[in-house]
C-alpha cells in the first residue's frame, strides 16, 4: 500500500499473484510439473513488478533482464502444457446446484461491472482519514478489480460455498484454459510494441495514400473496418487498438476532423471486438469455449458468431460516424 492512497493496483497485482502460486502449488501437488512452473514464473512476474520498475528507473537493468528470461521460459512451458481432466464436482450436484440457485447466479456477474463503474465514477472523489480512497493505477482497472474480489464474495454467499472453493474452483478454471488465459495481457503488450516500433506511422502513410483524408466518413469506415480487421489478425482489440489510433484514429480522425477522443476510443474498441468473434488468433474466447463443450467442430462457436459481428460492426459504423464528431 503507497502513501498516495488507500488502494492502488499494487495490492490487486499482490492479490493476483498469490492466486497464481495457489494455482501453481496445486499442480506441483498433482506433479504436473509444466502447469506448476507456469503459473508460478507469472506469480514471480506479478509480484516482483515494482521492482522491476524502480530498478529500471534507476539504472539497473538486472531485473528487466531477469523477467525477460521469465517471459522466454513460459513460451518453453507452455509447448509441455497439455490439457487434462481436473476434479470437480459431479454433473448430477452440480445440475442440482443449477436448479436450487436458477437466475441468482446472475447476481455475481452483474456486480463486475456494476461496481467498477461506481468506482471509476464515486472514487477519485472519496477519501478516508484525509488520504484518497484510490492510490497508483488506472480507476477503471483498480474498479475492476474491485469488482472482482466483490463479485467472488459474493457468488460464495449467493451459492452458500466455503471461502477455499472460490480459488480451487479459479484453479480449475485456469488449468482448463492453460496458456490461453495469458493471451489477450500478451497481445495488448504486442499492440505496444508495435505502437512503439512505428507501425501506426506506416499504416497511417497507407491509409493516406489509398482513401481522400478530408472526408471524415472515408476516416471512419477506414479507422473501424482497420479495427476489426487488425483483431482479426492479432487476435484482440487491445492488440489492435494502439497501431490504429496512432496511425488513423489521432492523426487523421481527432486532430484533422475533430473527433471526440472518449467517444472515438469506446466505439473503436467496440468495433475491435466485432473482429474478435470472427478469429481463431483469439483462444481464449473461441477455440477454448468450443473444446470445454467437447464439439467437432473447433471453430463451431466462430461459425455462429459471424452474423451477430457483421451486423455489430455496421451499426458500430453508423454510431461512429454520428457521435464521435463535435
Amino acid at each position: 500500500m503507497t502513501a498516495s492512497g488507500v488502494l492502488d493496483i499494487g495490492m490487486f497485482y499482490w492479490l493476483l499473484a498469490a492466486f497464481l502460486a495457489y494455482a501453481g502449488w496445486r499442480n506441483l501437488r498433482d506433479r504436473r510439473w509444466a502447469h506448476a512452473a507456469f503459473w508460478c514464473v507469472i506469480a514471480l512476474l506479478f509480484a516482483s513488478g515494482d521492482h522491476v520498475l524502480a530498478a529500471r528507473n534507476a539504472g539497473d537493468p538486472l531485473p528487466a533482464q531477469l523477467a525477460g528470461l521469465g517471459v522466454v521460459a513460459l513460451a518453453v512451458l507452455s509447448l509441455r502444457m497439455h490439457r487434462a481432466h481436473v476434479d470437480e464436482a459431479p454433473a448430477s450436484e452440480r445440475a442440482a446446484a443449477a436448479q436450487r440457485l436458477g437466475h441468482r447466479l446472475l447476481g455475481p456477474a452483474l456486480l463486475i461491472p456494476l461496481v467498477t463503474l461506481v468506482v471509476v465514477l464515486l472514487g477519485p472523489k472519496l477519501s478516508i482519514a484525509a488520504r484518497p480512497l484510490l492510490g497508483d493505477g488506472s480507476p477503471t482497472l483498480i474498479g475492476l478489480a474491485i469488482a472482482s474480489v466483490v463479485a467472488a464474495v459474493a457468488a460464495l454467499l449467493v451459492a452458500r460455498m466455503p471461502a477455499s472453493t472460490a480459488p480451487a474452483e479459479g484453479r480449475r478454471l485456469l488449468d482448463t484454459m492453460g496458456w490461453a488465459a495469458l493471451l489477450p495481457m500478451v497481445l495488448a503488450t504486442l499492440g505496444g510494441v508495435f505502437a512503439a516500433s512505428g507501425v501506426g506511422d506506416a499504416v497511417a502513410s497507407l491509409v493516406s495514400a489509398v482513401i481522400p483524408v478530408d472526408n471524415r466518413f472515408a476516416c471512419v469506415v477506414a479507422y473501424g473496418l482497420g479495427m476489426a480487421m487488425f483483431t482479426v489478425i492479432m487476435g484482440n482489440a487491445f492488440a489492435a487498438f494502439p497501431v490504429l489510433t496512432a496511425g488513423i484514429g489521432l492523426p487523421l480522425l481527432i486532430h484533422r476532423h475533430g473527433a471526440d477522443p472518449a467517444a472515438l476510443g469506446a466505439l473503436g474498441m467496440v468495433t475491435g471486438y466485432c473482429g474478435t468473434l470472427l478469429t481463431p488468433m483469439a483462444a481464449n474466447f473461441n477455440l477454448v469455449p468450443a473444446a470445454l463443450l467437447e464439439l467437432d467442430d473447433p471453430n463451431a462457436v466462430i461459425r455462429i458468431q459471424v452474423p451477430t459481428a457483421l451486423t455489430l460492426l455496421a451499426v458500430n459504423l453508423g454510431l461512429m460516424a454520428c457521435l464521435v464528431f463535435r
